[in-house]
């Protein structure tokens, strides 16, 4: 999507603009509604297969508005139709977001937590990758988001899996027998609790995940530009493929092992684990001078961040109370998503930048402070986490 829109529109900064927009309009409706509802209806298979069927009938209508500017050789406006409408796709398909996460807590405990969200999150770095082959197939240099072909498949794609949730809820929900009173008096004893002081442990962790995203994300864009550098690796298209690959590897190995070892070690020490590579990841690129010493480097970083995001969202159910799931995963999803393209954009980008511009630097030299700044700033969030998260008796 990102090659198409540059090929509409021309400029890196519009282009950009895409995965900031998404990620607003989606933290948007996961903290301003979705969150709320999900809490107070208690609905979570609902908001699922209501988020995919509106997102798959979405894409429609942007795909038909996007072909209509560019019959009308208006491939600017195309573009912008691409990015408003993913954008106000994602804010509805944002409750889908919110109702897997509530769901997966709900259906799990501290014990199987690790290793059901491991194995999930194993299937998503699966097809990923799947996904990046047959897109990659399907591309034909535009053509196949011109004529619709790629959208079709998600939108096809998209409604089977609301259908196959719609069924397997409903099978799910005539097999139990949960009586009516019983329900509603668990939902009031959990909604009179106080939670305030349970809380706190929680915004701890998403301060110090705030700081840890940023600066492992900031640098994103800036590592793919760093492969292909003239005057650096100089690495061909073939080559960061493999490279990329191999984060993507990387990360559904932790997928597996991750979620496991949390349940049998404590989430802490295996987030601690994850985040360590996190910080010494950045600062090893510049002394990467061959293709398989950088794929392994960049496969170590993939293998952190997939550990970092399976083992966070474990401890992030452990520590959130029951009747407030919606709401405060909400915000969990949320941090995550400055991932997308913010931190990019508000770090990584104007720190590279400002060192070509205004100092003189080159481009080289600019990348690789980026990394080493990318490493300190991951460090700050690894030892409030440690402060502050970790010592805590939650494992």
């Amino acid at each position: 999507m990102i090659y198409y829109l540059y090929k509409l529109m021309g400029t890196v900064t519009s282009t950009a603009a895409l995965g900031t927009m998404t990620m607003v309009a989606s933290s948007l409706g996961q903290n301003l509604l979705w969150g709320r509802i999900c809490d107070k209806y208690k609905i979570r298979t609902k908001l699922i297969v209501m988020g995919e069927t509106i997102a798959a009938f979405t894409y429609l209508m942007v795909f038909l508005v996007h072909k209509s500017l560019i019959n009308g050789g208006n491939n600017f406006a195309a573009g912008l139709a691409i990015i408003f409408g993913l954008s106000i796709l994602e804010f509805f398909w944002s409750m889908s977001d919110v109702g897997w996460a509530a769901l997966l807590t709900d259906i799990t405990t501290p014990e199987t937590r690790g290793r059901v969200v491991g194995s999930m999150n194993f299937i998503a770095s699966l097809g990923r990758m799947v996904g990046i082959l047959y897109s990659g197939f399907l591309y034909l240099g535009g053509e196949g988001f011109e004529n619709g072909t790629i959208f079709y498949i998600v939108i096809v794609m998209l409604l089977i899996g609301a259908a196959l949730m719609a069924f397997t809820s409903r099978r799910i929900g005539a097999k139990r027998a949960i009586p009516q009173q019983a329900a509603t008096t668990e939902t009031e004893t959990e909604e009179n609790e106080p939670d305030i002081q349970s809380e706190k442990p929680y915004h701890w962790f998403l301060a110090s995940l705030v700081i840890i995203v940023f600066g492992a994300a900031s640098i994103n864009q800036i590592f793919l530009l760093f492969l292909q550098l003239p005057q650096g690796l100089n690495f061909t298209d073939t080559q960061v493929t493999f490279v990329t690959s191999a984060w993507t590897v990387g990360g559904m190995i932790a997928s597996l092992g991750a979620g496991r070892l949390s349940d049998r070690f404590g989430r802490s020490k295996v987030l601690l684990l994850g985040l360590s590579l996190a910080t010494v990841t950045p600062a090893f690129y510049l002394y990467a001078s061959t293709v398989p010493l950088m794929a392994f480097i960049y496969g170590l970083n993939g293998i952190s961040f997939w550990t970092i995001q399976t083992v966070g969202f474990v401890l992030a159910g452990d520590l959130i109370p029951k009747h407030r799931r919606g709401r405060l995963l909400s915000r969990y999803n949320t941090v995550i998503a400055l991932s997308w393209g913010p931190a990019g954009i508000l770090i990584g980008g104007p720190l590279a930048d400002l060192q070509v511009q205004r100092l003189g630097l080159s481009s080289y030299a600019s990348y690789v402070n980026a990394f080493y700044a990318a490493s300190i700033i991951v460090a700050v969030g690894t030892a409030l986490f440690a402060m502050k998260v970790a010592r805590l008796k939650h494992d």
